[in-house]
């Protein structure tokens, strides 16, 4: 059939495959599909190889405690029962030993250790807010008969709450502290000298304020008056430092070392290492390292819905106390508690129930540990004691 003149053409039908050898678009296509679809999928199999190799690399450098695990067993029938159960405690040890690489150097290894810091972490069960209860190394406490690494048993005795960790480590410590609060202690996690250190670094250091230069042999610190990034080794002396700044008392190094714990939570939640893969590894790896924990934290996935829980959390919402303390009747180098305003915070803690913190300088205790005008009518329903919390900086 002819075509009419001003009528155009109508284009050539689509080349089909095998119809004209001098047309190969459509396989040319399918050919670089098909090699489109392989790279892709060798991509998505490398990072996937290469998240499962971060996770077991993580998760393997986590060391479980299953020794103070099983030795708490024992002894579950006298442990005190979950009030809250969706509320979680977890004890924080700072072990002192000069035991393994990094640590010598802080003293003579005489291989045993005790607990230079000790924490209490209450997490509500709503995840709303997060209380740091410090308990002092040389407060007067009844230890209960303790396992010794080398088989034999201590006598229940009443002694310095940190010679726990050394007559029995983890299980003697948990022990001690659930017969002087009552609270079930569900998770603990220990870390020394060198895992501190390392866990700072990975945050590039915490800011602090000085208002007077130090210079400190035994906790190796040496710093002028002023504003100071400290990284590892500056920052553990600065935690551990005693008698080189401020009164010298441990009570006194105990809000040092709440003062930093808290600029560190405040950095981590606003410098976004939670939501940054680049700076959440290397906290991850350092945290990972570092610690010691009981079976129910010791995989990536329990640290991570830990960390989760505590991301929700504002930091103005995250506390930091010391259990009301005041020097012991038969020595002025030993503590002793407070009452009845310990029994108080420790029911709270125990029931889940708010507790309030304020400034030193904004309430002064009496006697009893109670503020001066503890007997006046208060509108508020939380007791009160003193502390700070992590959005106040060491410098604030």
């Amino acid at each position: 059939m002819t075509e009419r003149a001003g009528t155009p053409a109508e284009p050539d039908p689509p080349a089909t495959e095998g119809a004209t050898p001098g047309a190969p678009e459509k396989p040319r296509r399918r050919h670089w599909l098909r090699w489109t679809a392989l790279g892709v999928a060798i991509v998505v199999l490398a990072a996937a190889g290469v998240g499962w190799w971060f996770y077991r690399k993580l998760d393997n450098n986590i060391t479980t405690d299953t020794t103070a695990a099983a030795e708490l067993r024992r002894y579950e029938k006298e442990r005190p029962a979950a009030v809250v159960s969706a509320a979680r405690n977890i004890l924080l040890i700072g072990s002192d030993t000069r035991a393994g690489e990094g640590n010598r150097k802080y003293g003579r290894d005489k291989g045993t250790q005790r607990s230079d810091t000790t924490i209490l972490l209450h997490l509500s069960a709503g995840k709303k807010s997060a209380t740091a209860m410090s308990l002092p190394r040389d407060l007067m406490v009844t230890i209960p008969s303790c396992r010794k690494s080398d088989g034999t048993r201590t006598r229940e005795q009443f002694a310095q709450f940190n010679w726990a960790f050394e007559f029995g480590g983890t299980a003697c410590t948990i022990r001690t502290v659930e017969k002087l609060t009552g609270i079930r202690v569900d998770h603990h996690m220990v870390i020394d000298f060198r895992g501190f250190k390392k866990m700072v670094d990975a945050v590039d250091g915490v800011e602090v304020c000085l208002k007077e230069p130090v210079n400190d042999p035994d906790a190796k610190l040496k710093l002028p008056a002023g504003r100071h990034t400290l990284r590892g080794e500056q920052a553990l002396g600065f935690v551990r430092a005693r008698k080189s700044i401020g009164n010298g008392s441990d009570t006194e190094r105990m809000d040092r070392q709440q003062q930093f714990l808290g600029a560190l939570v405040n950095k981590v939640q606003s410098d976004g290492v939670l939501l940054n893969p680049t700076k959440l590894y290397p906290v991850l790896d350092a945290a990972t390292k570092a610690i010691t924990t009981d079976p129910g934290l010791d995989s990536l996935r329990d640290l991570y819905d830990l960390a989760r829980s505590m991301r929700a959390i504002p930091t103005e919402k995250v506390q930091f106390l010391t259990v009301p303390r005041r020097p012991y009747s038969y020595d002025a180098n030993r503590d002793e508690l407070v009452q009845p305003a310990a029994s108080q915070l420790f029911k709270e803690l125990r029931e889940d129930r708010p507790v309030a913190v304020t400034p030193d300088e904004e309430k002064k205790p009496g006697a009893d540990g109670k503020p001066d005008d503890a007997d006046a009518p208060t509108p508020s329903v939380a007791p009160t004691f003193t502390g700070r919390n992590a959005a106040e900086g060491v410098c604030s």
